[in-house]
């Protein structure tokens, strides 16, 4: 299963709810498969999706806030896990889509094939499921409607060589139609 593919699945089971995608591919996919206005583009600041949907779900405690986040965005922030675990959000659903691979910024290798990003997330706190098929993650979607996160979900992917448009919309729009979406 590629990137692209899984984000799909998860999109398209989401409904309404925020989504904050990290920057690069991630958002390219997930612009082109399943644009809304309540999805949350990043266009740059590599690692910050998921501080980014932390604050968000802290202000809508109604609301799923899911982020989209790529193996290399989550390393270059850790710290993020132990921030979300602590706080401790109910409504965060933070999904990781794995394949060893800066893939945006030319394909180098991340570190995920050695440093267990799952095992990290579970001792801060995190609820963690692990998938590398698409029956695999539809059924953790269905068991996540009704626990409490923090939730974790990795998902291991294969690169891509399939390359999706570029987000339309500049940052100041992306912001707008977020706010008002959510």
């Amino acid at each position: 299963m590629i990137r692209r593919d899984a984000i799909k699945i998860v999109s398209e089971n989401l409904r309404k709810n925020p989504i904050v995608s990290a920057n690069g591919f991630m958002s390219r996919d997930l612009f082109e498969v399943n644009d809304k206005e309540s999805n949350f583009y990043m266009i740059g600041s590599m690692g910050l999706a998921s501080s980014i949907g932390l604050g968000i779900a802290l202000k809508n405690l109604k609301k799923r806030v899911f982020v989209f986040d790529g193996d290399g965005n989550i390393l270059m922030n850790l710290g993020s896990l132990v921030t979300i675990g602590s706080m401790a959000p109910k409504n965060l659903i933070h999904i990781i889509f794995d394949n060893s691979s800066h893939e945006s910024t030319g394909g180098q290798p991340t570190q995920s094939s050695i440093i267990a990003i799952d095992k990290i997330a579970k001792s801060t706190n995190y609820t963690v499921f692990r998938t590398s098929s698409k029956k695999g993650l539809q059924k953790i979607l269905k068991q996540i409607i009704k626990k409490s996160g923090p939730i974790l979900i990795l998902v291991k992917i294969n690169k891509s060589n399939r390359v999706s448009k570029r987000v339309s919309f500049t940052p100041t729009q992306i912001k707008n139609r977020f706010m008002e979406a959510i």
